[in-house]
């Protein structure tokens, strides 16, 4: 027997605002949450600018003991969840054995390996924290999810680079379609913006070095010359249609299609044929029921990075998936807004598509000037536009070839 999956919770930790409600306002308001770096000084490096969470206060969540063993990934992840769970209410209404979790990051504790490591060399192996092991590793948020609301169900890390919040996501799905739990808290963290990962992924030329807020984060623009760093988490509550209504939940939007696969292709570039890609956005929309009647209120949260390559394979991704019809749909790029939250990218991507297909409008693609010919689709330019949606598509393409598509419908 196959269950409906449905989603009875959100919560999100973002450049563009902690907490769902501003969220999707500054997210249709089309606010920047790109800026100079703070967190560290900038003056050696090529890239100014990232995407980082403001105004976020751990202590809402957790004691100050419990932000001491949590890397700030973990302590993104856990305030995601802690709002997810919240609104969903589920809490005390599910056998500890029927809750899973399904949370991973692109690459974990990052900051805490480094001052380890520095630790070790300035100070000795004496002095390395005892609590960096538990602190570092990339399960820990899925973990710390799970003691917290003790689910002892399914517990699964999913890393899968920038596809990471998708996947975990898309496996949640799975594992309620098919029985393995009745709700899983699904998503994604990140928090990465640290001097080793800003060099890393600048000397690989990944990153844009425009130091112009408008102008460095451009997906789709014929300018674009790569990502904006971001970070943050999002989860979500999915849950069995049965054990939601037994609950008399509101019911936020149904999960309805799931496409996983894999390029096969290079250790960071999308390949241009966008075979596979395509395949993943064809198994959503296939499993989603999609007819070309509805093209006209589909939306697509592409991963739209703003690299020259990314952007232009995913176009051809959604004209593999849907033919002539992908020029009907509605496609956007919230990370113009949000930079790349990496692991976390694709969880705060599923909340904004939800956001759209309830409010039935679409977030635009800000800053977006200089139209590409090899990016031809309709990619919603610089202002939110209202649309009677029926379906609602994010989508994830990451490092090592992984693509991961979901979809949602509104529930009825």
């Amino acid at each position: 027997m196959e269950h409906r999956v449905v989603v009875t919770g959100m919560g999100v930790v973002s450049p563009i605002g902690c907490g769902v409600e501003l969220f999707e306002k500054n997210l249709f308001a089309g606010v920047c949450g790109i800026a100079p770096i703070t967190r560290f000084d900038t003056t050696d490096f090529k890239v100014k600018l990232a995407a980082e969470v403001k105004d976020f206060d751990p202590l809402k969540w957790l004691t100050k003991i419990e932000t001491k063993k949590m890397d700030r990934f973990t302590q993104y992840a856990v305030a995601a969840a802690c709002e997810a769970v919240a609104q969903s209410g589920i809490e005390g209404q599910i056998e500890s054995e029927n809750l899973g979790v399904y949370f991973g990051a692109g690459i974990g504790g990052f900051e805490t390996f480094v001052e380890e490591h520095n630790a070790l060399l300035t100070r000795g192996p004496a002095r390395v924290s005892p609590m960096f092991i538990p602190k570092m590793i990339g399960n820990i948020a899925a973990g710390q999810i799970a003691i917290r609301f003790h689910a002892t169900g399914p517990c699964i890390c999913v890393t899968t680079a920038c596809a990471t919040g998708t996947g975990a996501i898309g496996e949640a799905y799975r594992a309620i379609r098919h029985g393995y739990a009745e709700a899983v808290i699904a998503g994604g963290a990140e928090a990465t913006i640290h001097p080793l990962a800003v060099a890393g992924f600048s000397n690989m030329t990944a990153l844009s070095q425009n130091e112009d807020p408008c102008r460095a984060s451009i997906p789709f623009d014929k300018e674009r010359a790569g990502f904006v760093m971001g970070e943050g988490a999002g989860a979500l509550v999915l849950e069995s249609e049965e054990h939601a209504k037994a609950r008399g939940v509101v019911i936020l939007g149904e999960m309805v299609g799931y496409g996983s696969t894999c390029d096969a292709h290079h250790i960071t570039a999308p390949d241009p044929s966008a075979e596979a890609s395509g395949r993943a956005f064809s198994l959503a929309l296939r499993e989603a029921s999609y007819t070309a009647a509805e093209a006209d209120a589909v939306y697509v949260n592409a991963h739209g990075t703003g690299t020259p390559m990314n952007d232009v394979t995913e176009t051809n991704a959604i004209k593999r998936a849907l033919g002539e019809d992908a020029y009907r749909i509605h496609v956007g790029s919230t990370k113009s807004m949000t930079g790349h939250m990496l692991g976390a990218a694709g969880a705060a991507e599923a909340i904004a598509s939800l956001c759209a297909l309830n409010a039935g409008k679409i977030p635009p693609t800000i800053h977006y000037e200089i139209p590409d010919p090899d990016c031809d689709l309709d990619y919603t330019p610089n202002e939110t536009k209202d649309a009677p949606l029926t379906l609602a598509l994010s989508s994830s393409l990451g490092f090592g070839g992984h693509n991961s598509v979901i979809a949602f419908r509104r529930y009825r």
